[in-house]
């Protein structure tokens, strides 16, 4: 491989701001693996957003890239997996596996897709010293006949557009919206674009706790619920950034809320005959992680801020906010959510074939 900008590269970056600034380019934020493409030829990698080759989990990319780009480029990016219902991180998930064979079947079974919003590289030429909206318009000439796997991601520079994308297209699974000034050049590792994101809270019953990795006397993480309209106690997530002196506080705090699975409403472990910390429902992060857990009364209530819902479950890890004696554990339920309203990806992106 022979390219004016070669891998690895860590892309540019975003910060995080409350509201979306004016005067910029907009772009809806995508939900899936940030990654750079590189082709030369019939050589083509994907990079990811820590430098690490994705090439291997997404063979259908590969072919697809040599159909679809131009044939000497470097294009930052977006993998996701579009289904008809929205965008879907979890199965995205599941495509980083070892098994040759694995990936090869998701491949064909869940075709991932590649969002373009930056162009690094053509031919010859290195465009990363190039202010942000001539790289983007030179992006959209070079990508002007790809499809369906490449697409161009939609921009604006109005930002009552911007206010509107960010409101409908949480619905299509995005999760927010991305500024960039117009002005800036390719910075590999800069935080020098805004994000903005959907910010909320829930209260959430504590129904577990896994022990801090030390193996101290602290807690790891807290796991929450909610109840559903028929009174079951639902898992939605987890929180777990804590200090190491609260996590011991917490430790100490927790232990008369302990009990054992026979009286607990998440008793899918009760088989388990050590009555130490018992293994939960398998995790959709990581495969084979211990998810042992100690059960809680479900007695205590905690506020979260989160981001948006992935099914019935926080899609990021949710962030402490607050305790909430007031509240009685019965009143947390799905009812408190923001439902977003329901958008389609083909209406964001034309030509974007879901599953």
């Amino acid at each position: 491989m022979d390219l004016p900008v070669m891998p690895p590269v860590s892309p540019m970056l975003a910060k995080s701001v409350p509201t979306i600034p004016p005067d910029a380019s907009y772009e809806p934020k995508w939900d899936g693996f940030r990654s750079i493409c590189f082709r030369d030829g019939d050589d083509v990698e994907f990079g990811s957003r820590n430098e690490r080759p994705l090439t291997r989990y997404f063979p259908e990319l590969v072919a697809a890239a040599r159909a679809e780009l131009p044939p000497r480029c470097v294009i930052d990016g977006e993998i996701i997996l579009p289904t008809a219902h929205g965008l879907d991180f979890e199965a995205l998930q599941q495509r980083i596996h070892p098994a040759d064979s694995r990936v090869r079947m998701l491949a064909e079974k869940t075709p991932a897709a590649f969002i373009a919003f930056d162009l690094l590289a053509l031919g010859d030429d290195d465009h990363t010293p190039l202010p942000f909206d001539e790289r983007r318009a030179a992006l959209v000439a070079a990508l002007a006949d790809s499809g369906p796997a490449f697409h161009v991601t939609p921009a604006t520079t109005d930002l009552a557009t911007a206010q509107r994308w960010f409101s409908e297209f949480e619905g299509a699974g995005l999760d927010g919206v991305i500024a960039k000034p117009l002005s800036i050049t390719y910075q590999p590792d800069k935080r020098v674009m805004f994000k903005v994101k959907h910010a909320r809270t829930a209260d959430c019953v504590v129904a577990g706790y896994r022990v801090h990795k030390s193996g101290e006397d602290a807690v790891g993480s807290l796991l929450l619920g909610l109840f559903t309209d028929d009174g079951m106690l639902a898992s939605v997530g987890v929180i777990g950034a804590f200090p190491m002196a609260t996590r011991r506080q917490l430790y100490a705090e927790l232990q008369s809320l302990v009990t054992s699975f026979d009286d607990h409403p998440w008793n899918w472990a009760a088989h388990v005959a050590d009555p130490a910390p018992q293994r939960s429902a398998g995790s959709r992060w990581s495969a084979g992680k211990d998810l042992s857990f100690v059960p809680l009364r479900p007695e205590r209530v905690v506020e979260v801020r989160y981001d948006h819902m992935e099914g019935q479950r926080f899609r990021h890890t949710a962030q402490f906010n607050r305790w909430r004696p007031d509240r009685d554990p019965r009143s947390c339920t799905f009812a408190q959510l923001e439902q977003p309203v329901t958008f389609s990806l083909g209406d964001i992106v034309q030509g974007l074939t879901t599953r």
